[in-house]
């Protein structure tokens, strides 16, 4: 059957010799604290709420050194970290700096595609100042961020998104990693399979009952293997496994949806721990959406998606679409709490919590909204 053959090779990829970058800012949240506040400097700090049902929004690489990290309830933080200083978000300096950021990517390259303030892949294939050499660029990139932030970033280089992301996070923070064609299927073969995006607990956990621990276990197994056992989640791992990706950087992608999630590392089922959790995931997931905003029109949606995963890995989602467009922040929360209290009380309590704006028009129409009947789905 076609379908069953494999998913092409990476010398089909090579060929295309693409130069792409992803820069990363090192406890990016964190960072910008610390640089603005001299007494945080060296010392421990996490970004979120210190009362008992706060949350971590970003912890300092001093933190990061005791096991605290971000989506972790204060209260364990703290418990893992007693000198951990806790400072509240301030997303208008985080702003600005993501904002200095970008000016330098779009120095170098207009093929810049963000993830989000702190990090972003750019193409330089074919770079603005003819420099050629996408290290080179890294470099320089990492060097002006420096200068005129005062902030860190770690930067991968590679032929494809997949190995640059990678290569990004070796040698955090304030490192660079270069993966040059036909090294590809090399590096990845010897990364853990939890380093591999997309493969969370629950599928490392299976891959660990599979006899897959790496990158190299992973490549030894065949696409009919892969397909029996993880559906179609198989052809991603079986490209991974041998460093190929063929997504281009998208510079100025159409959205479809802006959303965020924060999973935890204690389960988590009080209606309290859980309201001050979504409150938290509100001000990321609506500090995206004012990221994405261009030419002073910001996307604006009418279908608000609550997501919550159990213990158990089970996923419920609840949905509310409204009859006129959600275009600020305090509409886009009442409505994530509005789902949050028709779900409550829970069956169990939950691993990871998510909320997501869809059904966008980037603020283009000015007709309102069509009549659109309330989802739920279980």
């Amino acid at each position: 059957m076609a379908d069953a053959a494999p998913p092409t090779d990476e010398t089909d990829e090579a060929a295309g010799l693409r130069k792409i970058i992803h820069v990363d800012m090192d406890a990016f949240f964190a960072s910008v604290e610390q640089r603005d506040h001299p007494e945080l400097r060296g010392k421990p700090v996490a970004v979120g709420g210190s009362g008992g049902r706060g949350v971590v929004a970003a912890a300092s690489y001093e933190a990061r050194k005791f096991g605290v990290k971000s989506a972790m309830p204060s209260v364990t933080a703290k418990r893992l970290c007693p000198d951990l200083i806790f400072v509240r978000h301030r997303f208008d300096a985080y702003k600005e700096a993501s904002r200095q950021i970008r000016a330098i990517f779009e120095h170098h390259t207009p093929h810049v595609e963000p993830l989000s303030l702190d990090e972003a892949f750019l193409d330089v294939t074919e770079d603005r100042l003819g420099i050629g050499s996408a290290t080179r660029i890294a470099e320089l990139i990492r060097q002006e961020i420096r200068a005129k932030t005062k902030l860190t970033a770690s930067a991968g280089v590679s032929y494809n998104k997949f190995l640059a992301k990678l290569a990004s996070d070796q040698n955090k923070p304030d490192g660079i990693c270069v993966i040059r064609p036909g090294q590809g299927a090399d590096f990845v073969a010897g990364l853990p399979i939890r380093r591999f995006h997309g493969v969370g607990p629950k599928a490392e956990e299976k891959m660990k009952r599979l006899g897959i621990e790496t990158g190299a276990d992973l490549a030894a197994k065949d696409i009919e293997f892969l397909r029996a056992n993880f559906g179609s989640f198989a052809d991603y791992l079986y490209r991974a496994a041998r460093g190929i990706d063929l997504r281009p950087v998208r510079a100025h992608r159409r959205r479809k949806s802006i959303g965020g999630e924060r999973t935890f590392s204690d389960d988590i089922s009080s209606g309290a721990q859980l309201r001050e959790t979504l409150d938290n995931i509100v001000d990321i997931v609506w500090e995206r959406v004012e990221n994405a905003e261009r030419d002073g029109k910001r996307p604006r949606g009418r279908t608000v998606t609550l997501k919550m995963k159990f213990t158990d890995f089970q996923l419920m989602t609840r949905a509310k679409s409204v009859a006129h467009w959600v275009e600020d922040k305090r509409e886009f929360a009442r409505l994530g709490r509005e789902l949050l209290e028709e779900a409550l009380p829970l069956p169990m309590p939950i691993r990871l919590m998510g909320l997501t704006l869809s059904n966008l028009d980037h603020g283009e129409k000015d007709e309102p909204a069509p009549d659109s009947a309330q989802l739920s789905l279980l």
